[in-house]
């Protein structure tokens, strides 16, 4: 009982450090909205015209930054489902074996009905010690938040959060609204900024205000302009940057491209299927970050094969990718059934399949 004190006091003081680049923001987006607001548009700009126009699109771009970064910073991550945490008996068997392989062996027997593709660079389950549970596919354990996060991207310092399945989206919209927000702010200051330079303003404290304003504006354009450039490229090859790091690995060996079902199914992935939800900060990725359809190169052989009688798809093994599906709870096959986007109808070829006993799903290659 006598070490719980120390640990609380550690364990606020680390919470207490984590919230300061949060802070450090904020503190910025405020002095950033007085200067704009009151000093340029309100003191400094004489055109009632120009100054409606400009404080109109500003704030229409303000609200949409500040929510996306809200729901970035909020939002929880999400982590496995129960169904890939152990049993407690699951928890007695693997504790009583002492033997690397004969514990791969109980894990893989626990995994055997789980959407589970990746494996360690061994050709091990993944498995996290610390939450006592199977890892998904994509999933990785965060030293700062001390939990499994489904599709870790990475931990986020800027946001203090991590950043994964539940809130990429957001993260995305962050990105793009901040940059949006700097680079307004930098053009419609730029006249004025000039004027300064050349003495056309007055001597008040608003023109040290332009001033700092138009050089801050300027520096964060520069530096989020190449990290959503970056993040977009993630988003169009389906990886996260733990991925672009480090390639996962599926039973067949190193996939880079394993999770990458082209341009148009990628982007539907994060932003979802219905195109009106993509600018708004609101939830609409699509399945439920336990199981992603993957685009195997090489078919894994410990998964169910093709229907032997299906001559339609070894017909369309040039023009596609084929991938086996095993059977999922509900939860876990979202993404892989409820869409249409990600299982597209090729005629007859189609109705063969679906008299097959090993179901088989068919991705068009649009890269």
């Amino acid at each position: 009982m006598a070490p719980s004190g120390p640990r609380s006091i550690k364990r606020g003081c680390q919470t207490v450090l984590y919230w300061i680049p949060v802070l450090f923001i904020a503190l910025i987006v405020a002095w950033s909205y007085y200067a704009y607001v009151l000093q340029l548009c309100i003191e400094s700009i004489d055109d009632t015209g120009e100054k409606v126009v400009y404080l109109l699109v500003y704030h229409v771009i303000f609200i949409m930054f500040v929510w996306a970064y809200w729901q970035t910073i909020f939002t929880k991550p999400m982590n496995p489902l129960k169904e890939f945490q152990l049993s407690h008996s699951d928890k007695e068997l693997l504790e009583r074996e002492d033997r690397g392989e004969s514990q791969q062996e109980i894990l893989r027997r626990i995994a055997k009905d789980l959407p589970i593709y990746t494996r360690t660079n061994s050709g091990a389950i993944r498995f996290c010690d610390r939450c006592q549970l199977l890892k998904p596919d994509r999933c990785h354990h965060c030293s700062v938040c001390d939990k499994c996060i489904l599709k870790m991207d990475h931990h986020c310092p800027w946001v203090n959060n991590c950043v994964g399945f539940s809130n990429y989206k957001f993260f995305m919209l962050f990105l793009a609204y901040s940059l949006l927000y700097c680079l307004f702010i930098t053009a419609t200051d730029l006249r004025y900024f000039i004027k300064f330079w050349t003495k056309g303003l007055p001597d008040t404290q608003a023109k040290f205000h332009i001033l700092f304003l138009f050089f801050s504006a300027s520096m964060f354009s520069i530096s989020l302009a190449s990290l959503f450039i970056y993040h977009c490229w993630l988003v169009c090859k389906n990886r996260s940057t733990l991925e672009a790091v480090r390639a996962p690995v599926f039973r067949h060996g190193t996939d880079k491209n394993g999770f990458s079902l082209g341009f148009t199914k990628n982007f539907l992935q994060v932003f979802g299927d219905e195109a009106k939800y993509w600018p708004v900060p609101i939830f609409s990725s699509l399945g439920d970050g336990c199981s992603f359809p993957t685009c195997l190169v090489n078919l894994d052989p410990e998964q169910p094969s093709s229907p032997s009688g299906s001559s339609s798809a070894s017909k369309s093994a040039g023009e596609g990718r084929q991938f086996p599906s095993k059977p999922l709870r509900e939860s876990q096959s979202r993404l892989l059934t409820s869409t249409p986007s990600w299982s597209e109808n090729e005629g007859a070829g189609d109705k063969d399949k679906k008299g097959a006993s090993n179901p088989v799903m068919t991705i068009e290659n649009e890269a």
